[in-house]
């Protein structure tokens, strides 16, 4: 699009959508009508602009025009139900929807550090004799694993694991400040935590027992500590390739992004820790149990992918509705 001549064909109509925006309290109603259909178009040419083009002053004339005229059109913000709404199907999933490479390179990567380490454990007796002494280890193998999920009451341990796993996640958050830097470790971390135990419990045969009550809540939990270290990453990844638009710009828009995962995330996690307190000690069979897991994942992938594709296409990118990035300049 030749930027020059879209602000040439269409300055007329910002011009006119200010003048009427200025005499808010004083319009006809034809003018209210042609200010509501105005608002509506220039919103369009925002996103426009906003979609090819670098330059910041225009992009803030306009976001400043549609915040303005937006105000003047609703009288008020938006109700707080529309927001809610909003959120849980355009923004959190879209943000969720866009960050899918980052995401699942840090899933992929995960995995493969924590078989690897895994099977470092199970073959190797030095290996296991530098993790624990033998009666440590047949404590682990044969009883702490297991009790764990159960000695404590189900209300109690929910919160417990609900506040374990939001701060696993809100520190691949907060690492995002650090322009995500520090996240590939704490992301190995787990991997190796998990990689050793893993290799104990296969080791003692007791990899049936590792599986059956891992994973009905891991993958829900996993899948929410991935994209908080997708999110945060690519934040990181931001200040080294911002694309064709201001690093700024870009900064504060993925900036944005971050804060609405880490809201999301809140409810995922939640699931994700009632879960592995109600379902994974009960008594219920080992393939009932992980079929429940695996619904929990199936649905939340398919929520990100559904209305997160949908949002994509229709041009969202999660971040505020009229968010200026610049400050309006004239």
């Amino acid at each position: 699009m030749d930027v020059d001549a879209f602000v040439l064909a269409h300055r007329a109509t910002w011009d006119r959508l200010e003048q009427l925006v200025k005499r808010r309290r004083k319009l006809t109603g034809a003018e209210v009508d042609e200010l509501v259909d105005l608002y509506q178009r220039v919103s369009t040419h925002l996103s426009m602009v906003r979609t090819v083009s670098s330059d910041a002053v225009l992009v803030g004339r306009l976001s400043g025009l549609v915040a303005r005229a937006r105000s003047a059109v609703t009288g008020a913000h938006a109700p707080l139900w529309s927001e809610f709404t909003r959120f849980w199907t355009v923004s959190f999933p879209v943000v969720a929807y866009q960050a899918w490479r980052w995401w699942l390179g840090s899933a992929v990567a995960f995995f493969i550090v924590a078989f690897l380490i895994g099977i470092w454990v199970m073959g190797n007796p030095e290996v296991q004799a530098a993790v624990g002494t033998p009666h440590e280890i047949d404590q682990l193998v044969n009883h702490d694993f297991a009790s764990y999920y159960s000695e404590h009451p189900a209300a109690s341990f929910a919160l417990k694991i609900w506040l374990n796993n939001s701060w696993v996640a809100a520190q691949c958050i907060v690492f995002a400040i650090l322009l995500g830097l520090p996240i590939p470790y704490v992301l190995f971390s787990n991997a190796a935590n998990l990689g050793v135990v893993g290799g104990l419990m296969f080791q003692a045969g007791k990899g049936d027992v590792f599986l059956g009550l891992l994973t009905p809540h891991a993958l829900l939990e996993l899948t929410a500590v991935f994209l908080a270290s997708a999110v945060g990453m690519r934040l990181g990844w931001a200040v080294i390739s911002p694309g064709d638009r201001p690093r700024g710009q870009v900064l504060a828009e993925r900036g944005r992004a971050v804060i609405s995962v880490a809201v999301g995330l809140v409810g995922v996690l939640l699931v994700s820790g009632l879960i592995e307190a109600l379902v994974t000690p009960s008594p219920l069979p080992t393939f009932v149990r992980i079929a429940i897991g695996v619904a929990a994942e199936v649905a939340f992938l398919a929520y990100v992918i559904g209305f997160g594709r949908k949002a994509a296409r229709a041009g969202e990118t999660g971040d505020l509705e009229d968010a200026p990035d610049v400050l309006p300049t004239r």
